[in-house]
């Protein structure tokens, strides 16, 4: 791992000396990590391992969930109840404190959704995921064709009772969150290598959608995937050669150099200035100076 250095402020980030930890490895692909703030352990996801991890303080990996019907993106709404995306079977589902399963949203307009890939929550419960057909594909899914047709962006209320489209013109989105004070959501199309911005109104809709900025600069292996919002307003979003550290004003400070192929990360930590990635195979963990936000 090394740090690239695009602009000053990316020392403000992270230590260009930080050391890149291996947590663990033996992985198939890993993604959707998310930290519990109460309960101190980090949830991930190995797609088509059909499986859920946890680690935990003491620095083990364990088992959460299998089968996990190939869960992808992963959250905490307030309650602290996990959502989850799910490829096999193309739902959105949420998991009780008692760990019962409740499944949100499976169609839309009478069609199946192709296969919720990411996920996040607004303050008010509101539950906004992107459906590209990843899910659909060999190893990452089950193959079988799509019903929808297109690929799109949703909310879905926490009853799970109405669900809206809010775009419907991606290639594949992907990574998505909100700006620090959730008027703006962001969302990220993987094949046209770009992170677009929305204004989401109070009732949850969206207008806009313009491109806000290219991420397709730097040498290795990355495309726009998992994408998050530091406790300073600035965006991380996965791309060429590991995890790019945009500002608030579009500009790249930096990029987080990664060994493996990156797809997701979360902050961690009692103060949450641990930054872990879930990357290909394994999952590595760096300490940043810059603390993320707790989900809940």
């Amino acid at each position: 791992m090394s740090i690239e250095i695009r602009n000053d402020w990316m020392n403000d980030i992270v230590d260009p000396g930080a050391t890149l930890e291996k947590v663990a490895t033996g992985f198939l692909f890993t993604e959707g990590p998310i930290w519990h703030p109460v309960e101190k352990h980090l949830t991930f996801s190995d797609i088509p391992g059909n499986e859920m991890f946890r680690l935990s303080g003491d620095g083990k990996v364990k088992s959460f969930r299998k089968p996990s019907n190939m869960g992808n993106g992963n959250t905490y709404d307030s309650e602290g109840r996990i959502l989850t995306c799910q490829h096999a079977t193309s739902s959105v589902t949420r998991t009780e404190i008692n760990g019962t399963i409740t499944t949100l949203a499976t169609h839309f307009d009478g069609k199946e959704l192709n296969s919720p890939n990411d996920i996040v929550v607004r303050k008010d419960g509101l539950i906004y995921f992107t459906d590209p057909t990843y899910g659909r594909m060999d190893f990452f899914g089950v193959k079988r064709d799509a019903e929808m047709g297109r690929q799109g962006v949703y909310c879905v209320t926490p009853d799970g009772k109405t669900i809206t489209q809010l775009a419907d013109d991606f290639a594949q989105p992907n990574g998505l969150c909100f700006s620090l004070d959730q008027n703006t959501l962001y969302v990220n199309d993987t094949d046209r290598k770009h992170i677009r911005t929305f204004v989401i109104a109070e009732d949850g809709s969206a207008t806009g959608g313009d491109v806000w900025v290219e991420v397709n600069v730097g040498e290795g292996e990355g495309h726009p995937d998992g994408m998050k919002i530091d406790s300073k307003g600035n965006v991380y979003c996965t791309g060429p050669g590991g995890v790019h550290v945009i500002a608030p004003n579009g500009a790249t400070l930096g990029v987080i150099r990664m060994e493996e192929f990156t797809a997701n990360f979360a902050w961690g930590g009692v103060d949450l200035t641990d930054l872990y990635f879930t990357s290909s195979t394994s999952l590595y963990r760096i300490k940043v100076k810059t603390p993320g936000l707790p989900l809940f």
